[in-house]
């Protein structure tokens, strides 16, 4: 078996270049790499945003009465 070049994958009825196979699994690894750094970046930020919400920093103050106020009614 001579490996050339211009070697082909041979499926019966179509011959596929080496070098398009090489360039499809280069491509679906970089979609693969670029998508998994914008999904870690999407779940961080969702996650910082839901810590912000259960501190509480944006809920607001609520008036309590003084211990005064009740003896008095």
């Amino acid at each position: 078996m001579e490996h050339s070049v211009n070697s082909r994958l041979n499926l019966g009825l179509i011959t596929i270049p080496q070098s398009l196979m090489t360039q499809t699994g280069t491509a679906s690894i970089l979609l693969l790499l670029l998508t998994h750094k914008a999904t870690q970046s999407a779940l961080c930020a969702m996650g910082q945003a839901s810590e912000e919400i259960f501190r509480g920093a944006s809920l607001p103050i609520l008036n309590f009465p003084n211990e005064d106020e009740l003896s008095r009614s």
